[in-house]
């Protein structure tokens, strides 16, 4: 993902991450996703999620299932650039994942995801 997002903060307890992330809106993923009004695919939404995870944990991680996941807010960069991610998880056999995006009070997506 490279420069599409910047964390202004972080904080780490057992078994949950908080992270607050600033998008740039100038990244080349908005030129496609659209010009003129930005939209973060969904897709992308997750890979800041397994990114921030992945940095944490020190290892790479592959998705091996979703429970759930609702996209119910459009993130446009340039209406809301900072995104409060949370995360929390179990490590087991599997990485057990629940994880929102919201900011002041909006809620953009939710996913419950395994990791392997």
């Amino acid at each position: 993902m490279n420069d599409l997002f910047s964390i202004t903060n972080q904080t780490v307890e057992e078994g949950i991450i908080l992270a607050e992330i600033r998008l740039n809106a100038d990244h080349q993923i908005y030129e496609g996703h659209f010009p003129g009004s930005p939209v973060t695919p969904g897709v992308v939404q997750l890979q800041i999620v397994k990114e921030l995870l992945e940095n944490h944990l020190g290892r790479k991680l592959i998705m091996k299932g979703m429970r759930t996941c609702k996209f119910l807010q459009v993130i446009n960069p340039l209406e809301t650039p900072d995104i409060q991610i949370s995360i929390k998880f179990e490590e087991g056999e599997s990485i057990e994942v629940t994880t929102s995006g919201s900011y002041n009070g909006t809620f953009y997506f939710k996913a419950q995801v395994v990791y392997a």
